[in-house]
């Protein structure tokens, strides 16, 4: 199967990080949720990668369950600051240099730190967005530590 290569896999390989790519037809609005059922695969096991940032306009990657969201509150004030929010689609792009939709913690264009939620490294596998709408990619969830992600319990259910 021909899969994409994005910075995400570029990343990965040169990590030496074992991946297992899964593609599937991209659903705009579809989420986590759409993904998981068409591999077939629980939606709490998929990872969104979302980026914020904070009142001070600093830059930051939350990961979390497909079937969570991030308590904003909680996070900023894990973060000691007033508040933060979803960046807007275009300034996570240029972040990223993906497209919302297709966005992966991995090969980032900018370095921002990523927080992730506690429970996804009890998991046994993950899948993630591989940097490209579509494109998932399936992973031990301890390759996240290699993003120094700090774990946070900032999840809600939805």
């Amino acid at each position: 199967m021909e899969y994409p290569i994005t910075p995400a896999v570029r990343f990965l390989r040169e990590k030496k990080i074992e991946f297992v790519p899964h593609l599937y037809d991209y659903v705009e609005k579809g989420g986590a949720k759409e993904s998981a059922r068409q591999l077939g695969v629980e939606v709490h096991a998929v990872v969104k990668t979302l980026v914020l940032e904070t009142n001070e306009k600093k830059p930051l990657v939350v990961l979390m369950h497909g079937d969570r969201e991030v308590s904003t509150k909680s996070l900023a004030r894990h973060l000691g600051v007033k508040s933060v929010e979803p960046a807007t689609p275009e300034k996570a792009s240029k972040l990223t240099g993906y497209l919302v939709g297709g966005t992966s913690p991995f090969g980032t264009r900018t370095k921002m730190p990523v927080y992730a939620e506690r429970t996804i490294f009890g998991l046994e596998r993950i899948w993630i967005n591989g940097g490209k709408r579509g494109f998932l990619v399936e992973i031990d969830p301890d390759a996240l530590r290699l993003l120094q992600a700090a774990e946070v319990e900032v999840g809600i259910e939805k």
